[in-house]
Order: C-alpha cells, then structure tokens, then sequence
C-alpha cells in the first residue's frame, strides 16, 4: 500500500452510538480506517451538512451498525492508496472529494469507485458545496428531468443549498423558473441565482401564483426537497405530462399514494437518489466532471451559509441550523 508517513492510529470523530434526537451526536476517539486493496484513505480538511445527516441521526434512515459516523461528503488530502488502486488515476498528496459517508471525522477510508481527484480550479469548500447537494442538482435537471430552453420549473425552497443550485442550472438551461420561499431575503438571494419568479409562500397562495405567472398552465417540472407540506400542492401546480421530483422530506416523508392520482394529467413522479445516478465509478467521474467545468465556467457559485467546528457541540448546531429552514446556502464542518 502506498502511505502518507504521518497517519496516526487514533482520530476525532463526532459518532453516534443510536438513533435518537440531537443528543445522541457524540464526540469520540476512533480508529483511524485502515484501507482495503481498493480502497483510499483521505485526511479530511471540510466536510458538509445534509439533510440526510438529520435522517440517519434521527433514524427516519435506519442505520444497522453503530458507532456510526455521520458526514455524507469530505474533502482533503490523500494519504494512502490501496494496492490494487495503485497508478489508476489517485496518488498520495492529490486533492479528492468523496460522497459516501464517515466524513464527520479527521480521516476516512473510501472505495475507489467514490472518490474523485479535484481540479486546481476548485478548493476544497466548494468541492464539499459541489458534492452532495451540486451532484443532486445537476442530476435533477439532467436526469430526472432533462431541463429544456422555454421550459417553466418550480423549485420549492429556492435559496436553499439544493434550491440555490437548482436556478442556476435550470436558468442556464433556457428554463423560466419559478421559486418558493418564506422571506424576502430569501427571495432575492434566489433571484440573484437566477429564479425569475419567486412567490413568498408565507403571504401568498403558491397554487394561485403558479398559475397566474403561467397563465393558467402550470409547469413542466416541480423539483421537491420539503416533501409532505407541499406534495399535494404540486398536483394542482404540475402541468399535463409533467414531472415532480421529489428528493427530500424538509417537512417529513410522502405519504403512499394510488398510482391512480397521476392519471388525471398523465404525471410522472420520481424519488430519485443521488448514489443511484452514480452508482459506478464511471457515471460517478462523468457526472463531477461535467459539474467541474460549470464551476470553472463561473456557471455555478456556491453561496456558503455558515462554518461549524468538529464537535458534537458544532454538529448539532448545524443540524439544528438546517433543519430550522432558515439557512440559505451550504453548511461547512471545518476538519482540519
């Protein structure tokens, strides 16, 4: 195995032991990961917050094996190779990113197959910024609906991490889209990303402003991170042989429904996830790249909410922070 000669055995981790509320984030000393023949072990300088972090604390996600190490995305320095990886495009010293787990922690072992090098274009915050919510974005707008010029869009919680995201690269695309949020700050900052139309849902009737922006025909996609405050809503919203996505539960989950709900405009609905658009080594490395160049482009910027240390402390006050709908932007754990 090529090595960094400077690993040490033990670590700063925030972990949880079991699923619960806030109070179950846990600060420990662990292992330090050793990595498998096809394995990379990266020392992580940030790391970002997800909603997804929030699921698997609170056990909406199961989580099987504990300790577990909460942290969707990392990014750093690579400090070993595992044998069998050795010259396939990842070397000790290179900068990489990481979408796989285990990032809430100073270093992280990870298959092959989910770390990527970076670029000298992108540091390491706006590669975490890139990762989870940049990677869900694109695959949004590219996959679960192919984004076409002249199209109309909705984004619920536009000047959210993934909402920001969403208008830039549906503006981009040629969509006119319309965005939902609860202030006007919050409004602004999403138009400043490219929103066209933003409807403060807290003084305004989505449904009627949906409808009066698009005279009457709603739109050819809803991209849904809230989920179950807003899921009823997107029928009335949705255009005939439109698609809601929807990719988060901000509000909770989607109740089940009768497929029959979608014969009346012939609607598609989809719950994507992320890993399943990047299952392979290959889409994975495809799909950063195309978001590496919008990046260097200057096509998409990454607006930065807020900074929390590694601790148990600093988690919970991120967790708390994004689950508060009150954040606009990326949460970053500084590591290092």
């Amino acid at each position: 195995m090529s090595t960094s000669t400077s690993i040490p055995s033990k670590m700063r981790a925030v972990q949880i032991m079991k699923q619960g509320g806030l109070d179950v984030l846990e600060d420990r000393e662990a292992e330090v990961p050793k990595p498998g023949p096809n394995d990379v072990l990266l020392k992580v300088n940030k790391a970002g917050v997800n909603f997804i972090d929030t699921y698997q604390r609170s056990g909406l996600y199961k989580i099987e094996k504990f300790p577990y190490t909460l942290g969707q995305e990392a990014a750093g320095k690579v400090v070993a190779v595992g044998d069998a990886q050795k010259g396939k495009g990842l070397e000790v010293g290179d900068r990489a990113i990481t979408y796989f787990g285990g990032g809430f922690a100073e270093y992280v072992s990870v298959p092959r197959a989910r770390i990527t090098k970076l670029p000298d274009a992108v540091n390491d915050t706006d590669a975490v910024a890139s990762c989870v919510q940049g990677l869900t974005a694109w695959t949004l707008v590219r996959e679960t609906y192919p984004v076409k010029k002249g199209d109309w869009v909705l984004v619920h919680a536009a000047a959210g991490g993934v909402g920001l995201l969403l208008c830039q690269m549906a503006k981009h695309l040629g969509a006119h889209v319309i965005g939902t949020t609860s202030s006007e700050e919050k409004a602004e900052e999403a138009k400043k990303n490219g929103a066209e139309h933003m409807i403060n849902y807290a003084k305004e009737n989505t449904v009627e402003r949906v409808h009066q922006i698009t005279n009457g025909n709603g739109v050819q996609a809803i991209f849904d991170g809230v989920g179950k405050d807003t899921w009823e809503d997107d029928f009335k919203m949705i255009a005939r042989k439109g698609t809601i996505a929807t990719f988060g539960n901000a509000s909770g989950a989607v109740e089940p429904f009768a497929p029959l709900k979608l014969a009346a405009k012939n609607v598609k609905v989809a719950r994507p996830t992320l890993v399943n658009y990047v299952y392979t080594q290959e889409e994975y490395e495809k799909t950063y790249a195309e978001l590496f160049d919008l990046i260097a482009k200057g096509i998409v910027k990454f607006k930065i909410h807020g900074e929390y240390d590694l601790s148990a402390q600093g988690i919970r006050q991120a967790q708390e922070d994004i689950t508060s709908r009150k954040t606009s932007g990326k949460l970053i754990v500084n590591v290092a």
